[in-house]
C-alpha cells in the first residue's frame, strides 16, 4: 500500500481493535515493510494517537488512553451500531441523554454515506422500542436537523402544532436545545412573531433548514451575552415559570433521603433527613416546580413509601381526590359502570370484526 494516508488511516482502523498488534503482522497486512511501519507509528503519535509499543519476541503496538481523544475511525458495522444506538436514546427524552448525545448523533449522520444512513433507517423502522416513564418520543432526525441548525446558525422553518391543536408555519432563528429529562424544547426567535419563543420538539413537525445563515441574537435574560447552554437554561426556566403556576411542595416522607433522593427526578428538588416523631427513618422534601399538578402526583406516589403532603393545598386535594378513584378502581362493583354490558367493550357492536 504507497498510498500514505490511506495506510495511515488503516493502521489506525486496527490499532482501534483492543488487542496487541505485532509488527510483522501489522506489515502483512498492509503490505508494507516492518521499517515502514515503524514510521507510521511515529506519524500518528505526531498527530496525538498514544501509541504504547512493547519489546521482546511478542511485543507489538497497540492504542491506549491519552489526556484528549483524538479522531476515530469507524467501520461500517461499528458506525451503524453508534447511530442507532443515539437515535434510540435522543428520541425518548430520557433523564440523563441531554444536548451533547443529539449533537454527536448531528455530527456523526452528517458524515454517514447515504447507503449507512439507509441501513440505520432501517433498523429504527424494524424497531418498537418499548418506551418507559411519560417523556413523549421523539423523531430522532427531527432532533438533528434541529440540533445541526442552530449549531451551524441556519434559519429554520416547520410545522408547529400547539396545546389545543391548532397548526401554524414557524421560521425560526434556532438558539440551543434543551431537555428536561422528560421532554426536548427549542429555543428559538421567531421571525415571523419578531420574539423569542420555546417550542415543544414533540410537537415539531417537518422541520427545514432554510440555508440562510444568521447570527445569535442576545437572549433576553439578565447577565446572558453568548449562546451557551447554561444561557438557554436559564432563559427557559424563566419562561415556562410564567406559563405554569409554581407549586411550593411540602413532603415528609417515612423512608430515609438516600432511598427517595433516588426515586425522584432531581427536578423535584432534594430530601432532606428528618427523623419522624418516633426516631425512625425520615425525610422532608421542601421545593419548587411548575410541573403539573398530576405529574407532581404520580413522581411522589412513585417513590413506593408512605408519605404526607403538607402542601400546597391543591396538591393535597388533588391526592385525595386521585386516592379516591384509585380506591374505587381496586374496589370491583363499587364504581361507575360495574354492571353487565356498562363497561367499555361490553355494549353491542364493540366485540371483534364489528366497524
Amino acid at each position: 500500500m504507497t498510498d500514505t494516508p490511506a495506510r495511515l488511516l488503516k493502521l489506525l482502523s486496527l490499532l482501534q481493535t483492543p488487542r496487541e498488534w505485532p509488527g510483522g503482522e501489522l506489515a502483512e497486512r498492509l503490505d508494507v515493510s516492518p521499517r515502514t511501519v515503524r514510521r507510521d507509528i511515529d506519524r500518528l503519535r505526531e498527530l496525538g494517537y498514544p501509541v504504547e509499543a512493547s519489546r521482546g519476541s511478542l511485543g507489538g503496538y497497540r492504542l491506549v488512553a491519552g489526556a484528549a481523544m483524538p479522531p476515530l475511525v469507524l467501520d461500517d458495522e461499528e458506525a451503524v451500531a453508534i447511530a442507532v444506538g443515539l437515535r434510540a436514546g435522543a428520541g425518548h427524552a430520557i433523564e440523563g441523554v441531554d444536548e451533547a448525545s443529539v449533537r454527536a448523533l448531528a455530527k456523526l449522520e452528517q458524515v454517514l454515506p447515504s447507503r449507512l444512513r439507509h441501513r440505520v433507517s432501517a433498523l429504527q423502522n424494524a424497531t418498537v422500542p418499548l418506551v418507559r416513564g411519560d417523556g413523549a418520543t421523539i423523531d430522532p432526525q427531527t432532533l438533528t436537523t434541529l440540533a445541526s441548525a442552530a449549531t451551524g446558525q441556519e434559519a429554520l422553518r416547520f410545522s408547529y402544532r400547539s396545546g389545543d391543536g391548532t397548526e401554524t408555519k414557524r421560521q425560526v432563528e434556532p438558539y440551543r436545545l434543551v431537555s428536561t429529562g422528560r421532554r426536548w424544547y427549542l429555543v428559538a426567535y421567531d421571525l415571523l412573531r419578531a420574539d423569542w419563543r420555546t417550542f415543544r420538539v414533540d410537537r415539531v413537525s417537518e422541520p427545514f433548514a432554510t440555508g440562510a445563515r444568521f447570527t445569535h441574537r442576545p437572549l433576553p435574560v439578565e447577565g446572558v451575552g453568548g449562546a451557551e447552554p447554561e444561557d438557554a437554561a436559564r432563559y427557559f426556566a424563566r419562561s415556562m415559570a410564567g406559563r405554569q403556576p409554581e407549586l411550593r411542595l411540602d413532603v415528609r416522607f417515612r423512608a430515609p433521603a438516600e432511598f427517595v433522593a433516588a426515586r425522584l427526578p432531581p427536578t423535584l428538588g432534594v430530601p432532606e433527613p428528618e427523623p419522624g416523631p418516633d426516631g425512625e427513618d425520615g425525610c422532608r422534601l421542601r421545593s419548587s416546580s411548575t410541573d403539573s399538578l398530576e405529574w407532581v402526583a404520580l413522581r411522589l406516589a412513585l417513590v413506593d413509601c408512605e408519605f404526607a403532603v403538607q402542601g400546597p393545598p391543591q396538591l393535597v386535594a388533588y391526592l385525595e381526590s386521585l386516592g379516591a378513584r384509585l380506591t374505587r378502581a381496586a374496589s370491583p362493583g363499587t364504581g361507575p359502570g360495574h354492571g353487565p354490558g356498562d363497561g367499555p367493550g361490553h355494549g353491542p357492536g364493540n366485540g371483534p370484526g364489528h366497524g
